[in-house]
């Protein structure tokens, strides 16, 4: 049986592969012009990857090595050598950091796939193999449309990247969504996915819940693709950026719902 870790990191590596390649063209008026991230330049977004990258390895290679967790001053001294880069750098170092980690992951055995497990430090228990790539993958997958999406308004989150995507959206989920904007008034939606065809449930109270089954009369029914979902949640579905097809019935409209998901 594969191991749902093997997906993910094969999409680790196809999504880097495709926006490294995408990198070494640009210009430095590009790097230093505007990404779909709204607070950060393209060259800002290439920092943020390739700093979680080393933050990533780090963690990883000290799990399987048996050692302690990273010191807490570890993250904001990586975090300042990045910072402190001109934009070229950062083009420069974002593929060599992200190289190791996705060629980490991938020399790691079937047994180690299964069964080993990672500590974050920012989720309560270690996580397994898949749990810990998917969350780099939904960090990469969607800074990575930030980018490529300026180059080219049509992109949409790498296909191979959204199933994994959406196994740990439900991790991210809680934090990602903002229901007070709603000014205390539940929902629950429907959603309806497509490609893959797949239906989800949403209650919105004064917290968000995201379930694998959608609740009996909802009040509101979404109907869109799957990668357009994904981007929803993260706060990247601006008009602009809609694929035809979507839409919702009921008791919420779309733009309520993107300001549910402001993004992060």
């Amino acid at each position: 049986m594969t191991n749902p870790a093997d997906e993910t990191i094969a999409a680790l590596r196809s999504g880097y592969d495709e926006l490294a390649a995408i990198v070494r063209d640009l210009r430095p008026d590009q790097l230093t012009g505007p990404s779909a991230a709204a607070e950060w330049d393209i060259s800002q977004v290439l920092s943020h990857l390739g700093s979680g990258a080393e933050i990533g390895l780090a963690a990883l290679t000290r799990s399987l090595e048996g050692g302690p967790k990273l010191p807490d001053d570890f993250y904001p001294s990586v975090w300042a050598r990045w910072d402190a880069m001109s934009p070229q750098e950062r083009a420069a170092t974002f593929p060599v950091t992200n190289e190791a980690l996705v060629s980490r992951y991938e020399a790691l055995d079937a047994e180690t796939r299964a069964n080993h497990r990672i500590d974050l430090g920012f989720i309560p228990v270690p996580v397994d193999v898949a749990t810990s790539a998917g969350l780099r993958l939904s960090e990469f997958a969607l800074h990575s449309w930030d980018v490529r999406v300026i180059l080219d308004p049509a992109a949409t989150v790498a296909p191979e990247a959204v199933e994994p995507l959406l196994n740990v959206a439900p991790l991210l989920f809680g934090f990602a969504a903002k229901p007070a904007v709603l000014g205390g008034r539940p929902v629950s939606l429907r959603v309806e996915l497509t490609a893959p065809e797949r239906v989800e449930g949403v209650i919105l109270t004064d917290t968000a819940v995201l379930s694998p089954t959608a609740p009996a009369d909802a009040d509101a029914v979404l109907t869109i693709p799957a990668e357009a979902w994904l981007r929803l949640v993260a706060g990247r579905l601006a008009p602009q950026y809609t694929p035809a097809g979507v839409e919702v019935t009921g008791t919420i409209d779309l733009d309520e719902l993107r300001q549910v998901f402001p993004g992060y």
